[in-house]
């Protein structure tokens, strides 16, 4: 019985032990670092105060890195008749007065999309065609980015982008 005892507390111990060590190892490969939102000024798009219009598209390319892997990235545009910020850009545009300017929207563009990366990439280049709505109101809007690794880290760019009427 004694032989039966010290053998399953050997068991034990080792498993215990064992299980220690693997936990202990893997904080060394826990990915502690947010993905980066790479800034190519001749590449990027959209960027600050870009203007477009109404029924165009916007082509969206923006360039991700992660030291340990990607995981999605979502797109979300809305209005910002109200001139509320965000403080990621530190640049400010321009106003001009617009007929528009100051009032409650009565049809403002709200697009929320999340796009996934394909698995295992450290660097991933997207690009999508976001068509905008001809019968949306016209105004300042905020262009947000979001990009998230594998480990949930996100990192976060907002661009304040400018919708008109056809001329």
């Amino acid at each position: 019985m004694k032989k039966y005892i010290y053998m399953s507390l050997t068991m034990v111990l080792v498993s215990m032990f064992t299980l220690c060590m693997s936990a202990c190892g893997d904080d060394d490969e826990k990915d502690m670092t947010k993905p980066v939102i790479a800034s190519n000024a001749d590449t990027d798009n959209p960027i600050n105060c870009q203007v477009y219009h109404l029924g165009e598209v916007i082509p969206f390319r923006y360039t991700f890195t992660d030291n340990v892997e990607l995981g999605n990235f979502n797109i979300e545009i809305h209005s910002n008749h109200d001139h509320h910020t965000h403080s990621t850009e530190a640049v400010e545009c321009e106003e001009e007065e617009h007929e528009h300017e100051d009032a409650t929207p009565i049809n403002p563009w709200v697009f929320n999309q999340s796009y996934a990366i394909p698995t295992g990439l450290q660097r991933y280049s997207a690009a999508v065609e976001i068509p905008i709505p001809s019968d949306i109101d016209p105004g300042d809007y905020h262009f947000m980015i979001r990009v998230t690794d594998k480990a949930g880290w996100q990192e976060i760019k907002s661009v304040a982008i400018e919708i008109e009427e056809q001329e």
